[in-house]
């Protein structure tokens, strides 16, 4: 017993045995062989209904009896997978030129199932006629099937270039196959000239071939990308939908939809679609109908009044299969192994194919006309000397010594001998010499062609010629699909994905954000869903078209168009950035925020650090283009301590006033300020002292009229602006307060006004609110330090100053 047992490395045994099972899977399963372009499982399919003779001149059988017979005598698979395989050869969205004929539900082009086997019935396609018409005449080797009852064919005589004609997809180990439907007419009028021109190069053969023809019709684009498939077996484009835009009733106009790319479901297309308009991705879409019936396919999107067709049906091909990309990955079996399948190898590889069929065919059939012209030129000699040969019969004591007799008295052959014994006496007197002549003298014709096809080169180059244009006269059909150069590049109009509508939007310093309809924001206005201890930074109706710009003080920006900020009710807290940016800090804020119409801007916005840096940049250079992971830099930082203070929107002619913590005012001209990237520290703002800092930049214009603050001590003033001589940038200032040997007055928030402003807002780092009116304050002198307000140890240090809206309707 134990010499019986092998001991083998688990790596061996498994590399053998896969080696194997792969080797049955690429061979015998999922790729299709280059000559007829068959899988295993079609080839006995169409074999065995030919051989029940289950064809296209006879009625309908049960598809289950076929299923039935292929599985007990050829491919003992599931029956289900052989089902499966006869319904795709049926679908006319599926194949080319489908290959059976089936009588009931074979399913559809929405991927609906067929109808269970026993319910449907089939018979082979007439076109399937032509890819066994050879099959009787040994034209293709003959194995044992698996239980070695019977012989099924390796391949079949095919006289239609099927791998081309219907394509094939297939996944096996390593390997998988995806080649594209062909229109026959064109790949047998490349194949008549390949057959005159055998050093045919790729640009002759694409006169003839101009790339795929799907089934479901549709529209290539990418002519590089046919020629780089057909030049090397891979090569990609873009198969898109065909749609029409037509007018209809009040201004409105409808998108429609006839043709949709190759094996894309249906269903699932106008399911996205109309999810698209329930989810409001696209403005302007109204309704979505499926109007296909049994006159065609017909898709039809029905738009609002005033939207931008071309816009929407853009956004369509860019995020639906409207548009998908075909990739070629042209694989089949070649001599016994996978290769990749080029125009040239392709059609190569079938006219060397058929001119082995044509030649074994003619082999076959000469084989046989010459014995059937022995057969005649033995009657006709017998017809001469028909008494003796009767009389010899008649003498004899049976058939075998009938026949000995006749080859032994007259030297006639056994073949004739046999055959003049086994015709029957009314043959005699039906039979005649000039019918027999006539017969002869047929066989004589067609034996001379048969030698001649299988002699001459040119001869059996005609027959070729002749079947494909027989082929193509009774099977062609006009090419469904459009092919065009080059690949439409897809931009799609923001202006048409946003659907237009007022929105309420709240960012807060610590960086939650959020955007609330209009009905939750005046549902719950009161409960705004922030913490406490976390300020609002900006609260406004805006338009889903506008876009955020928040600023933070590190220097970053953060980028978002409105309707893409996340949708909360109003009484939550929103979205935090830190749960989008990768790069948020976690000491960072939001110092201040604006909302503009348009990203590409040329307006000029004044950046400030409390170092002492300031530059001014444009805002279309400061918006990113990748700006959903990450905030961008938009003022480098030159020390771990530096913080952006101030980002304002600054106009030619305006002036610059920056003030320091210790009561330093300067005051300059913008244009002192140079215009900047992104990415840059800027210039000097002013001359600063040692532990002194930069509190803010104002932004003046010709209306600007007072200079208010509120200090370290609580004291609030106002003074002119025009007590604050203009200077250059870089110096170092005017005294806004006056130093104290005993009070140290420090500047804790600043503004400047003007004239029509009546009250101001300042916010504490306590978070408490004081509003004041100017007029209960009598303005101050440049030096002054102010009056007491409020009150540090319990109310907390200023944080902002600002002009009070009193028209706001918030």
């Amino acid at each position: 017993m134990a010499d019986r047992i092998t001991e083998l490395s688990l790596e061996a045994v498994m590399g053998e045995r896969f080696g194997r099972y792969s080797k049955y899977i690429i061979q015998e399963r999922a790729l299709p062989d280059i000559r007829d372009g068959l899988k295993p499982v079609q080839r006995r399919i169409l074999y065995a209904m030919d051989q029940d003779s289950n064809t296209y001149d006879h009625p309908y059988r049960k598809s289950a009896k076929a299923v039935g017979n292929i599985m007990g005598n050829f491919h003992p698979h599931g029956d289900s997978s052989i089902y499966e395989a006869m319904v795709r050869l049926s679908q006319d969205w599926k194949v080319r030129e489908p290959l059976i004929d089936m009588n009931g539900n074979n399913g559809s082009v929405d991927n609906d199932p067929a109808a269970a086997m026993r319910y449907t019935e089939s018979r082979l396609a007439k076109v399937s006629g032509e890819i066994l018409k050879d099959l009787a005449q040994d034209t293709v080797e003959m194995v044992l099937n698996f239980d070695d009852t019977t012989y099924e064919p390796t391949v079949l005589p095919s006289r239609i270039p099927n791998l081309f004609v219907n394509g094939a997809t297939g996944i096996s180990a390593g390997y998988a196959t995806d080649m594209p439907p062909h229109n026959l007419k064109e790949i047998n009028d490349a194949l008549i000239y390949l057959l005159d021109h055998p050093e045919a190069t790729l640009a002759d053969l694409m006169q003839f071939v101009k790339g795929p023809d799907f089934p479901t019709g549709g529209i290539i684009q990418g002519i590089d990308g046919i020629k780089q498939a057909y030049e090397t077996g891979r090569g990609r484009v873009v198969v898109r939908a065909k749609t029409e835009v037509t007018p209809l009733k009040g201004g409105k106009q409808k998108i429609e939809i006839t043709e949709i790319p190759y094996e894309v479901v249906k269903s699932n297309l106008v399911a996205k679609i109309d999810a698209i308009r329930l989810n409001k991705e696209v403005a302007g879409i109204s309704e979505v109908r499926d109007e296909s019936d049994r006159e065609g396919m017909s898709i039809v999107i029905e738009l609002a009044k005033d939207a931008s067709a071309n816009g929407i049906l853009t956004y369509l091909f860019k995020k639906t299969d409207l548009q998908i990309s075909y990739n070629f990955n042209m694989v089949a079996i070649h001599d016994q192994r996978p290769v990749l399948v080029t125009l040239q190898n392709g059609l190569t590889a079938f006219l060397d194919f058929r001119k082995d069929v044509v030649l074994k065919r003619s082999a076959y059939d000469l084989k046989k006309a010459q014995a059937r012209q022995h057969i005649v030129e033995g009657l006709i000699r017998m017809l001469s000397i028909l008494d003796e040969v009767v009389q010899t019969i008649r003498s004899s004591k049976n058939r075998k010594d009938a026949t000995q007799n006749l080859i032994s008295a007259f030297d006639f052959t056994k073949a004739q001998a046999e055959a003049i014994v086994t015709l029957q006496l009314y043959r005699l007197t039906n039979t005649d010499v000039t019918q027999l002549q006539d017969e002869h003298d047929e066989l004589a014709a067609k034996i001379a062609k048969l030698q001649k096809i299988l002699n001459e080169t040119a001869a059996l180059h005609a027959v070729i010629r002749d079947e494909l244009k027989a082929i193509s006269k009774e099977y062609a059909s006009a090419r469904q699909t459009v092919i065009e150069d080059q690949i439409e590049s897809l931009v799609i109009d923001a202006a048409v994905t946003v659907p237009d509508e007022n929105v309420r939007l709240l960012l807060s310093q610590n960086g939650y954000v959020k955007r609330s309809s209009l009905r939750s924001f005046k549902a719950s206005a009161a409960d705004n869903g922030l913490s406490e201890d976390d300020p609002t930074i900006l609260n406004q109706t805006v338009n889903t078209t506008q876009h955020l710009l928040a600023f933070t003080n590190l220097g970053n920006l953060i980028y978002r168009p409105i309707y893409e900020i996340a949708d909360f009710k109003w009484k939550e807290p929103g979205e935090h950035f830190s749960q989008s940016l990768t790069n948020w800090s976690p000491d960072e804020t939001i110092l201040s925020a604006m909302v503009i119409d348009d990203p590409a801007s040329e307006k000029a916005l004044l950046l400030a650090s409390n170092d002492g840096y300031i530059k001014q940049s444009l805002i279309k250079d400061l918006i990113p283009k990748s700006y959903k992971k990450k905030s961008a830099t938009i003022m480098k930082l030159k020390s771990e301590d530096a913080r952006l203070v101030t980002v304002a929107s600054v106009t030619e002619g305006d002036e610059v006033m920056t003030v320091s913590e210790k009561g330093l005012a300067l005051r300059f001209a913008s244009d002192d300020v140079p215009v900047v990237g992104a990415r840059t520290a800027g210039v000097k703002s002013m001359k600063l002292a040692d532990g002194d800092q930069v509190v803010s930049a104002l932004v003046l214009n010709h209306d600007t009229t007072y200079l208010a603050l509120v200090t370290n001590q609580g004291t609030f003033k106002y003074s002119r602006l025009d007590e604050i001589s203009e200077s250059h940038r870089a110096n170092k200032g005017m005294q806004v307060l006056s130093p104290r040997k005993t009070v140290d007055y420090a500047v804790a928030a600043v503004t400047a006004i003007n004239e029509k402003d009546q009250a101001l807002r300042i916010q504490t780092d306590r978070l408490k609110t004081f509003d004041i009116q100017l007029q209960d304050h009598g303005l101050s002198n440049r030096t002054a330090n102010g009056s007491a307000l409020l009150n540090p140890a319990s109310d907390g240090q200023a944080t902002s100053i600002e002009a009070l809206d009193l028209t706001e309707e918030d």
